[in-house]
């Protein structure tokens, strides 16, 4: 199971990647633990300055803007 983070303060941005997260990894068959983190300081502790954020394992893999689906499936490819 992966532990995937969404980082960002629930704006729509931060709203739409947590959907799509959870469409490609439902579709591609991967377990998640999904969570949202909307504090700042836990934000800027991950280093992150710019929403939303996605943490997959503990690694920062997208920072700045909603990611592309292509994209999200490349995180559970493997």
């Amino acid at each position: 199971m992966k532990h995937v983070k969404v980082l960002g303060s629930g704006c729509a941005n931060c709203r739409t990647t947590v959907a799509l997260i959870e469409q490609v990894a439902q579709a591609k068959g991967v377990p998640i633990q999904l969570e949202k983190v909307e504090d700042m300081q836990a934000i800027a502790s991950h280093g992150v300055m710019r929403t939303p954020g996605v943490v997959i394992d503990g690694q920062v893999v997208h920072a700045g803007g909603v990611p592309s689906r292509d994209k999200i499936e490349q995180w559970f490819a493997a």
